[in-house]
């Protein structure tokens, strides 16, 4: 039984349900900025650079794949299926964007979180914690030896 209440003591700790609930909305927010990128800014990039779907930016390393006797349509689905080696550099580019957005908002986030709890107190008229006894006795001492 002392293995089972490890466990139970270490799966409810505090750090690992707050990361359970980290992960959890991070995988939903995760889709939001998905979205955000795919269905927003991507078109934008797309009509500036005038390629609207970057999917499709691809450079073909080798033959175009036969089936049924025939070439594989020149589109990156196709052409994955098939098997084809391909260097997919839009993809990446769209992955990139997503990447430093994603970073950009978490980071925005946690400076907002951390301004917030700086200013958050449960009781704002409650005393400041006591100085502990090590940080008195230092001062004493500094302050004979200023004498």
């Amino acid at each position: 039984m002392g293995m089972v209440k490890e466990f139970r003591d270490f799966a409810l700790k505090g750090n690992v349900v707050d990361l359970a609930v980290g992960v959890i909305i991070g995988g939903a927010f995760g889709k939001i900025v998905d979205s955000l990128v795919k269905d927003l800014i991507m078109p934008v990039i797309g009509a500036i650079v005038g390629k609207v779907d970057f999917s499709e930016m691809f450079i073909l390393l080798g033959p175009v794949p036969l089936k049924d006797g025939k070439e594989v349509a020149r589109t990156y689905k196709a052409l994955s299926e098939a098997g084809a080696p391909m260097l997919a550099y839009g993809n990446f580019i769209t992955i990139l964007i997503n990447f430093v957005i994603l970073a950009f908002v978490i980071f925005w986030m946690v400076k907002s979180f951390n301004r917030a709890k700086g200013n958050m107190s449960l009781d704002p008229a409650a005393p400041p914690p006591a100085t502990p006894e090590d940080v008195l006795l230092l001062r004493e001492i500094r302050d004979s030896l200023k004498k």
